[in-house]
């Protein structure tokens, strides 16, 4: 039988004071501690040189997908998407692109003049040689447009009215504009390299005509660039109001730079860490935004511990030494405990098939770990050689009471609230449910969809480009997409079948058009003949252009139904596009989350049940965590899926969908968080009921003198997360409103209602174990010194 102590709380044994060669030993090896955390942090810098030039752009899609295996096969076949669209038309009197696509749909209704648009003479010479000029470029191996394109690119041809032209497909039938598909080699990060030393220059060559340059490799080049742009942005908004926040709950002015010394070198650690991934596997551009942001999170999370630990062995009269090593054998461990729970949150992540959120596991799991570390050796070295100095400048020594008073008997409010919510616990939890429970509702109508343009702002080039190329060419935009027929050897024999599937395929609801290689559809009728079909042995192309957005349903219908038709040859149909990747990524997401959660849970399982010994205790926190961060992920679609609060989406285009890979990884990091903060919790409830067998005052204790520290923390943590919300790259701010919104739900409904509720209800449940003996009462390491912050 599990027996609990009973009794008072003993007064707290008296340690030795250390000798003065224990002091000077001591203090000796803290120096040499820091001088090693210098040279280390000097390496770590040095080994983050040259990140940026290896650093992967894209990695939002699934890879190992029927899409991603048609886009191959396509590309084969030299039906491949662009790397970089460029759309030219009239640099001067050139109309709006809302009225070119009025023009572009209105053939027939020409001015009557040579020399405009891209028919004009002059327009038709200087596209042809921005053509040839793209196609000497080392790197590019294709080029199409509507002129010869020399070197590298298609043959050329004639249109219907003689005009001399590479693709007619690839001129508006008005000639108010055109575009030049320029294929690069290389993989996304290549290419988005090499588009972005190409498009400002030869845009500024257009001559007559005015260059708008937009495609996936044009947009990764953007998104770079801006994501280089918000980091240095979050740093400085973040930074000051971070170390506002630490210097009030530090006390200290000197104390508060500890954790900026902690995030330094771990996210200096983090970022040659990811270098040195590079070299074995492709890594994110926004894994450097997540590693500065988490790694002063964490670092504030870890500081804050460990100094308001030892701030409290030292209010009890311990000298600094022992003040330190206990604040390392009690918080230290603790921190070591949270980072494993982090870290393990972090892994599950590796089991989904995208390199987006692979590259984030990497940045996370390498900062949590280093964090730890850093702040397990650094802060109390620093302490120790700090002495007396780590209190001094006080920004509220006029204004309240000294510090030492505060560390002594823990925040009264926090523990007035944890005594209300003891004394009404089936109120309190009843409560907090429903509000969580509501937070969460949004999420159960969430859509998905995979990045695009209008993930950065309407300002964007990349956006304004890829807006304009939809209106005037929808074969080429993320509405199209493109069937491979494998194994059909086009030719007359093959006209047939090519032709009755051509008007199954438009006649799908949902379609706006189909080609094959007999022609163009629409509404199960040819509108258009191909002049002859082409023979062609390694297999046929066929094209569907949607009516509706890509991320939509209607185009996942109608990816299905494609999927679905009998194939007109010997193999199955593939299908790529961007609605395709979508369905794809989406059904990735959902066959794989099962797999993560189970990691996450039996991870935090073992990780917590081990520290706290307890049965009921780890699986709380799971479900507590997932409650919570539920809510955090349901405001998280109410405001960037449905728009409801209109400044954290101003600037950027609705979508009304999150970035697909965004829930998952806000969870993740916000689980890993929640634990966090929960272990913080525990430690110190756990403490104070095995000195004393008083649940209900062990949760009301622990509150107290935590809650301080979580009030803090979480204002930090959610300062330097959520600097991100100011980000010109939606899933970066998606990923900080999210993370800061979770943060700041933990530290108060749940740290402060759901948790001292549920902990009340079970009783002394929370620390049952099977054949565990009875202990004895532990002396603790300080006990309350102030009795009214234990009544109950």
């Amino acid at each position: 039988m599990n027996r609990e102590p009973r009794g008072p709380s003993p007064a707290p044994s008296p340690l030795p004071s250390p000798t003065p060669d224990a002091r000077a030993g001591a203090l000796r090896r803290a120096r040499w501690t820091l001088v090693l955390a210098g040279v280390v942090c000097a390496l770590f810098a040095a080994g983050a040189a040259g990140l940026y030039g290896r650093l992967a752009s894209g990695g939002f899609a699934a890879t190992g997908t029927e899409a991603a295996h048609a886009a191959e096969l396509a590309a084969r076949l030299g039906a491949d998407r662009p790397d970089v669209i460029l759309l030219l038309r009239p640099a001067e009197g050139g109309q709006r692109d809302g009225a070119d696509g009025a023009a572009a749909r209105a053939p027939g209704k020409r001015d009557g003049s040579e020399d405009r648009g891209v028919d004009g003479a002059a327009a038709r010479a200087q596209g042809a040689a921005l053509v040839a000029r793209l196609a000497r470029e080392p790197g590019v191996q294709r080029v199409r447009s509507p002129w010869a394109a020399g070197p590298g690119g298609d043959p050329a041809q004639r249109t219907g009215d003689g005009r001399q032209g590479g693709d007619p497909a690839l001129r508006t039938r008005d000639g108010r504009a055109a575009l030049v598909l320029v294929h690069l080699a290389g993989d996304e990060s290549d290419a988005a390299r090499r588009a972005a030393e190409l498009v400002p220059r030869h845009r500024e060559a257009a001559g007559p005509l005015r260059v708008t340059a937009t495609g996936p490799a044009w947009f990764s080049a953007q998104s770079t660039e801006r994501s280089r742009a918000d980091l240095l942005r979050a740093e400085l908004l973040a930074a000051p109001l971070t170390f506002a926040v630490l210097a009030i709950a530090f006390r200290s002015l000197v104390a508060a730079l500890l954790p900026v010394v902690v995030g330094g070198i771990a996210t200096a650690g983090a970022l040659a860490a990811l270098h040195g991934v590079t070299f074995l596997t492709p890594v994110s551009v926004f894994g450097v935004n997540l590693a500065a942001a988490l790694g002063f999170g964490l670092a504030v999370d870890y500081s804050l511990l460990m100094v308001s630990r030892y701030r409290e062995e030292r209010a009890l009269g311990r000298e600094p030494l022992a003040a330190v090593g206990t604040a390392t054998r009690t918080a230290g461990r603790t921190v070591a405990v949270s980072a494993c729970t982090i870290t393990a949150a972090l892994a599950a992540l590796l089991v989904f098939p995208f390199p987006f959120l692979r590259s984030m596991a990497y940045a996370g799991m390498a900062v949590a770990v280093l964090a730890a570390a850093t702040a397990i050796a650094v802060i109390p070295a620093a302490l120790l050689c700090l002495g007396p100095r780590a209190e001094a400048l006080d920004p509220l020594r006029r204004f309240g009471r000294p510090a030492r008073a505060d560390a002594a008997e823990g925040s009264r409010a926090w523990a007035a609230l944890a005594r209300a919510v003891t004394r009404r616990p089936v109120l309190s939890l009843t409560a907090s449910t429903l509000l969580l429970g509501l937070m969460l509702l949004p999420f159960a109508s969430v859509r998905l969809s995979l990045t695009d343009h209008r993930n950065l702002p309407v300002s964007a080039e990349s956006h304004r480009g890829a807006e304009a190329v939809a209106r005037l060419f929808p074969h080429v935009s993320d509405r199209a997409l493109t069937v491979v027929l494998p194994g059909l050897r086009t030719g007359a024999g093959t006209a047939p079948a090519l032709d009755r599937y051509g008007r199954m395929l438009s006649s799908l609801h949902g379609a706006a058009e189909a080609t094959t290689p007999t022609g163009r559809y629409e509404k199960g009728r040819r509108t258009s003949p191909a002049r002859g079909v082409p023979a062609s042995p390694g297999g046929a192309l066929a094209t569907v252009v949607l009516t509706d957005p890509p991320a939509s349903e209607a185009a996942a219908r109608v990816v299905r139904a494609v999927r679905a038709l009998p194939a007109p040859g010997p193999a199955p149909v593939a299908v790529a596009g961007q609605a395709a990747a979508t369905v794809d990524a989406r059904r990735a997401l959902t066959d794989r989350l099962p797999l993560a959660g189970a990691l996450v849970a039996l991870a935090t399982l073992a990780v917590v049940g081990l520290h706290t010994r307890s049965v009921l205790v780890p699986v709380k926190v799971v479900l507590v965590a997932a409650v919570s961060l539920g809510a955090a992920l349901g405001c998280v679609a109410l405001v960037f899926q449905h728009g409801v609060f209109a400044p954290l989406t101003a600037g950027f285009a609705p979508t009304g969908a999150l970035d697909t890979t965004i829930p998952v990884l806000v969870f993740c990091i916000a689980f890993g968080l929640a634990v966090d903060y929960e272990l913080f919790l525990l430690s110190r409830i756990q403490e104070h009921y095995r000195a004393t067998g008083d649940n209900t005052a062990a949760v009301v204790e622990g509150i107290a003198r935590t809650g301080r520290v979580f009030t803090a923390a979480a204002l930090a943590v959610a300062v330097s997360l959520g600097a991100l919300i100011a980000a010109q790259v939606m899933p970066l701010r998606q990923l900080g409103f999210g993370i800061a919104l979770a943060v700041l739900v933990d530290a108060t409904v749940v740290r402060g209602v759901l948790v001292p509720a549920t902990m009340r209800l079970l009783g002394r449940a929370n620390w049952w174990l099977p054949f565990r003996r009875a202990a004895p009462v532990e002396p603790p390491v300080a006990a309350p010194t102030r009795p009214e912050a234990v009544r109950v």
